[in-house]
């Protein structure tokens, strides 16, 4: 039957004294973490006929970095027997320690052999894994994941073999995922590979969703919605896909106060100690709710790690897709994120999926077309912008010119100094484009305020899309794109930004760094050497440093 183990463990949220690990086990059980001698327990709970547990460690030294243990009623499962791999820590925050912080987004499962590798690329992941595994590699504060780390549209062989092995895969909604059961098979494929695997046991993570948790263009607009909602399958993704997103991925972002007030936890953490309690009906009430009252709940968070503020924002969810209130941030969110955009720090990151700041052309095509599907040339062309909005992905922060005019704002106002001391930088971080790239907004004084991105982790663009990306951001479709914008009485940014960096097509992960000097952010790819598919070598593929001073170049 193999271990009772069936993933994880994921070491999740952590901090000077405390640390989660989240785990699957194939059976209603008692999961004990053991360290230095010392032991928690939690029991599992139940959604769908899968056991899950999250076991709060508590009482360690700041600072410390102490090997650990898990059991499963009383049978010791990790380490696994074997292994090749050293044994997997809890190291917490050190207070004054300047942060190292490691993100990416958009990978997709497939095998790490030549087939796979040559069709999705090298797991920068994986690489990355590696190289920490044999001490060529610092090990980073947190692992920040930006989206899309399944795929429940575009699925692999491997899922659809699954999906096949339990319904009719040419009905309704066919090669996509239909239901929790799809989603915790999805999530297996995606975390259980021996690297990655050890990889999440010993980093802290956190986590955000994008489109393709849920479906390509998840929530672009009002049309996008309603016609979705008109399908017979619709209800039970989205149900499916936020239940299981709250389990695998939300969960585990929470520091323990916040999942003391969290609603779905209270019912954990009221359970017998001797029996499992059941979420099923309850987490899919809650997600039906999330997904047709967004205010209901919050999925972003935020985390103060000593003097840099990180604010990880849900851009997918909280929107407001009303015509005449439209927001890629409802009210209720955006006020949300303004009270934390606060002075202070000395770097603010702010992490959203997708990126705030688009090379310029591509910005002004997005809020161009956002106008013209709102109505400003008429009828014909509304038809026209909402369909052109969904074919080509045009629902970019730029495509919602509300949101991107306030966020501009009060990262300006937080630059400024007018929200307390400033920062040297206001970073944004973000994923989703498949290419990665360094921006910085055109300042004579103040804070810089960057946007740094690094997409994929594992699934490249096709070249000749790639081609088609940056002839849409750069060049001749910055102006044609401006003008476009002007015609459609699109307000002009409250700011002109240039790509410092970029664009590279690479499989990455990137590495953000807290210098004396300022931010040093460094983009990573796997490389394979003499047929080992199985262990790429990371490479480093750019080099920055965002200096604190201005009078200072980026330098590369």
């Amino acid at each position: 039957m193999g271990s009772p183990l069936l993933l994880g463990p994921m070491l999740r949220y952590v901090d000077e004294t405390s640390a989660a690990i989240w785990l699957e086990t194939r059976a209603d059980c008692l999961v004990n973490v053991r360290v230095e001698g010392r032991s928690w327990q939690a029991r599992t709970f139940t959604v769908h006929g899968h056991h899950y547990a999250l076991v709060e460690v508590d009482q360690l030294e700041p600072g410390s970095v102490s090997p650990y243990e898990v059991e499963v009623d009383g049978v010791p499962v990790w380490p696994e027997q074997g292994s090749q791999f050293p044994a997997s820590v809890i190291a917490t925050r050190t207070p004054g320690q300047r942060q190292r912080i490691a993100y990416g987004s958009c990978r997709t499962s497939v095998a790490h052999d030549r087939s796979g590798n040559r069709t999705h690329g090298v797991d920068s992941l994986r690489a990355f894994a590696l190289a920490l595994a044999e001490h060529r590699e610092t090990r980073p504060d947190l692992l920040l994941f930006l989206g899309d780390q399944v795929y429940a549209d575009v699925t692999t062989k491997e899922m659809q073999e699954f999906i096949r092995s339990r319904r009719d895969i040419h009905e309704e909604p066919g090669k996509e995922l239909k239901d929790f059961e799809e989603y915790a098979h999805l999530y297996q494929l995606a975390w259980s590979d021996d690297a990655n695997r050890w990889l999440l046991s010993t980093v802290p993570s956190a986590m955000i969703f994008d489109d393709h948790d849920i479906r390509d263009d998840w929530n672009a607009s009002l049309d996008w919605k309603k016609k979705m909602e008109a399908t017979s399958w619709w209800h039970e993704r989205v149900v499916a896909g936020l239940a299981s997103y709250w389990v695998y991925q939300h969960l585990g972002n929470l520091s323990p106060r916040e999942r003391a007030a969290d609603e779905m936890w209270q019912r954990v953490s009221r359970q017998d100690a001797a029996a499992s309690p059941d979420l099923s009906a309850s987490l899919d009430e809650f997600a039906s709710r999330c997904d047709r009252d967004p205010e209901s709940y919050r999925w972003s968070f935020s985390r103060d790690l000593d003097e840099t503020r990180l604010i990880v924002v849900d851009s997918r969810v909280a929107r407001d897709l009303t015509p005449s209130s439209r927001g890629l941030l409802n009210d209720h969110e955006l006020q949300w994120f303004d009270d934390r955009m606060q002075g202070g720090f000395r770097h603010v990151l702010v992490a959203t999926s997708l990126p705030f700041l688009l090379p310029l052309g591509l910005h002004h095509v997005e809020a161009w077309d956002e106008a013209i599907a709102q109505g400003a040339w008429g009828r014909p062309a509304a038809w026209v912008g909402e369909r052109l909005r969904q074919a080509v992905d045009l629902e970019h922060w730029a495509a919602f010119q509300n949101s991107f005019q306030a966020v501009a704002a009060i990262a300006t106002e937080l630059a400024d100094g007018e929200r307390g001391p400033a920062p040297q930088t206001v970073t944004f971080l973000s994923g989703d484009v498949h290419y990665s790239y360094l921006a910085e907004v055109e300042r004579d004084s103040g804070s810089r305020i960057v946007q740094a991105v690094c997409s994929p982790m594992r699934n490249p663009l096709p070249r000749f899309l790639r081609w088609f990306s940056v002839v849409m951001s750069y060049g001749a479709a910055t102006p044609l794109g401006a003008a476009a914008a002007h015609s459609a009485k699109v307000p002009d940014p409250p700011f002109r930004w240039r790509t410092v960096k970029g664009p590279w097509f690479d499989n990455n992960v990137a590495l953000l760094q807290e210098e004396p000097e300022g931010l040093t952010m460094t983009w990573h790819t796997g490389v394979v050497e003499h047929g080992d598919e199985l262990h790429p070598r990371l490479e480093e593929v750019a080099s920055i440093t965002v200096p604190a001073k201005r009078d200072t170049p980026v330098s590369s």
